[in-house]
């Protein structure tokens, strides 16, 4: 069925990475190989024209950019594509957190896997705010009989298990828009993820996360921040400003087109006016029959720059108030498309005072054999951090299911079983099985 695979990662499932963004729509296809890098197997990319600062405006827009997408990467990897994992984004994201307590019954056994899951199931119950709901529970450090900073109990005795959680909610309607694009797409929904989580996977090693690092993730209409220190995930906010809001700004501070003003931002753009020297000079073409409009590129910059410091401020602001501003040793490191802007790093070290780099998801990225060479290059770019790490934490997901089905006493239906393609993730549910639920269910929706 596929073409041009090692036989390394033959056995290895195939998964899919769906990252509706604001300015592009990108569908990802690869499987695990070796020395857990990623075999890319296909890639798609359709612009996005139904969605606004991370948010589906237009659903029969955004469906179109998804089937574009889909059918450009199931051609290139020769797969049939019906299960994705889907990245989530947008203002209405919020985090808390809450602390959880479990008396364990069963004392002859020590802490098992179903135990933390009870813990976490009782987390979903949480009663939210009117129109919200949780999207993530993340555990971070747990107690066991008033034994404080346990970051994994299973196979601990003890009766009193507690938890610090840190849980991420949304609207419910910017959820169900989400889930019914892909539904109307006629694919189903392995897992929801937070984009910043999904990103901080492909761009971030452990040894960062465990020192302390701020990831910025740059899109086209919000910027994702998401905070780790000593490997736990403590802060997570998304601030609605990013590429386009400069874009705008160029639009109007130079008096251009908006596609013009999307080439001088990529072309000559730069968040550092003093980098630039005075008398370099753009022509841009007028309007019929109108005369070329000349724009300096230190003027450009200092619009640019105006924007940018604007959402770095906003950055600092969330970082100050997650407590961890003096925890942070590996600093700020910065994805996304408008990571690619021109001293981009240097300004948020002069704003912040943090060091700063720019995160590329290629060190995860297994030889491709299958795309042509000037494809996977760009698979490189910061752009594809979020959708090459919704594609890890989709193989995390699969093995995760993988090591479920192994229990004693566990059945599921294979998918072959199935008149309709399913995910696994919907098969548990309808055993009963008890697990993680660290996604939406899709029974929900339907």
């Amino acid at each position: 069925m596929e073409k041009g695979t090692s036989t390394s990662s033959k056995s290895s499932p195939i998964v899919v990475g769906l990252d509706i963004g604001t300015t592009k729509i990108c569908v990802i296809v690869g499987r695990k190989a070796n020395h857990r890098k990623i075999e890319i197997l296909g890639v798609g990319k359709a612009e996005s024209a139904g969605v606004t600062r991370g948010v589906v405006s237009n659903i029969q827009k955004t469906v179109q950019g998804i089937l574009q997408a889909v059918e450009d990467a199931a051609g290139q990897s020769n797969v049939d594509i019906k299960v994705v994992n889907v990245g989530i984004a947008g203002q209405h994201i919020k985090s808390l957190q809450h602390r959880g307590i479990l008396t364990r019954k069963d004392l002859q056994n020590e802490i098992q896997r179903r135990d933390l899951d009870k813990l976490i199931e009782d987390m979903f119950k949480l009663v939210m705010p009117p129109g919200e709901e949780i999207i993530h529970v993340l555990p971070q450090e747990f107690t066991v009989d008033n034994e404080p900073g346990i970051k994994d109990p299973i196979g601990m005795a003890g009766v009193r298990l507690e938890a610090n959680f840190h849980i991420i909610s949304g609207h419910v309607n910017a959820v169900k828009n989400i889930m019914k694009c892909v539904r109307n797409a006629n694919l189903e929904t392995q897992q929801l993820v937070l984009e910043p989580l999904a990103s901080s996977e492909a761009v971030l090693s452990e040894e960062e996360k465990e020192a302390g690092v701020v990831l910025v993730d740059i899109g086209g209409g919000t910027t994702d921040v998401a905070i780790f220190h000593e490997g736990i995930i403590r802060h997570t906010a998304v601030i609605p400003f990013g590429g386009n809001s400069v874009t705008e700004d160029i639009r109007e501070g130079c008096s251009v087109m908006r596609n013009q003003a999307e080439l001088l931002k990529v072309r000559f753009g730069s968040a550092l006016a003093d980098e630039n020297r005075e008398n370099e000079i753009i022509c841009v073409p007028g309007l019929r029959g109108r005369e070329p409009k000349e724009i300096s590129v230190k003027n450009l910059a200092y619009v640019i720059q105006a924007r940018m410091e604007e959402i770095i401020e906003h950055v600092y602001y969330e970082i100050k108030s997650s407590g961890y501003e003096k925890k942070l040793i590996a600093g700020i490191v910065i994805t996304g498309g408008g990571a690619q802007l021109k001293h981009l790093s240097q300004l948020v070290e002069y704003v912040t005072g943090l060091d700063c780099r720019i995160g590329y998801p290629n060190e995860h990225l297994a030889k491709n054999e299958v795309l042509p060479k000037a494809g996977y290059d760009e698979l490189k770019s910061p752009l594809y951090a979020t959708g090459i790490g919704l594609l890890i934490k989709g193989i995390e997901k699969e093995e995760e299911m993988a090591e479920l089905l192994q229990e004693p006493g566990v059945v599921v239906e294979t998918p072959k079983a199935k008149k309709k393609s399913r995910g696994l993730f919907d098969l548990l549910v309808e055993k009963g099985t008890s697990f993680i639920k660290d996604d939406i269910k899709n029974e929900d929706y339907l």
